[in-house]
């Protein structure tokens, strides 16, 4: 039996109905307490960065994969999906509350659903970064990978904060745009064989007892 559906989230009453049960598809971490770690945290909020970087519009599709999926209990609004992205500490507006298992689990679904379907322009990005990077061929000159990278350095740039601890690898554009790529590969590994389950339990490497 799935302990996650006994979780409380934020703002929520004692008599919320049970979790949906696609949250189920994902186990239980064997941590302390009902929240998730610093570094799952940070990894949630910036894989959701890449997608909003990846496609615009990106927020209004996680809440609209929010009520298909029958998460809108979980993931209500816009302000309730920014609470729980803000509790991401390398941000500028962090919100120093829990992001509970289920909270968790619910923007993980949704990432993977969104990167199925944007599974073909994230596969040709990588390659074409590959060949780019092989003969040394200046990313700019590709539109749609600059303007990805530059989407999401403005985003970065924009909602994290300098002064933050594990900022301060990233002092450069070449290293935001790393990141960026880096978060690509990971999209492309959620949308793999198991790739919802097994990008969930690489978010807890090194936090499981």
């Amino acid at each position: 039996m799935n302990v996650s559906a006994s979780l409380t989230p934020f703002n929520s009453s004692p008599t919320q109905k049970s979790a949906p049960m696609i949250l189920d598809t994902l186990p239980d971490p064997a941590i302390d307490g009902q929240g998730c770690p610093r570094t799952t945290r940070v990894q949630i909020d910036l894989i959701l960065l890449a997608i909003e970087a990846l496609e615009l519009g990106g927020s209004e599709a996680i809440l609209g994969f929010a009520e298909e999926l029958d998460l809108k209990g979980i993931i209500k609004d816009r302000v309730n999906l920014w609470r729980m992205r803000s509790t991401n500490p390398l941000r500028r507006a962090n919100i120093r509350r829990p992001l509970t298992i289920m909270e968790a689990k619910a923007l993980v679904v949704i990432t993977c659903y969104l990167a199925r379907r944007l599974t073909v322009v994230i596969r040709q990005m990588l390659m074409i970064y590959q060949q780019m990077n092989d003969k040394q061929i200046p990313l700019e000159q590709n539109l749609r990978l600059s303007n990805y990278l530059e989407r999401f350095r403005v985003h970065f740039k924009s909602r994290m904060n300098p002064r933050r601890s594990g900022f301060l690898a990233l002092t450069s554009d070449e290293k935001i745009d790393e990141l960026a790529m880096n978060l690509l590969s990971k999209l492309l590994f959620c949308t793999g064989t198991a790739g919802m389950q097994r990008f969930w339990i690489s978010l807890f490497d090194g936090e499981v007892e």
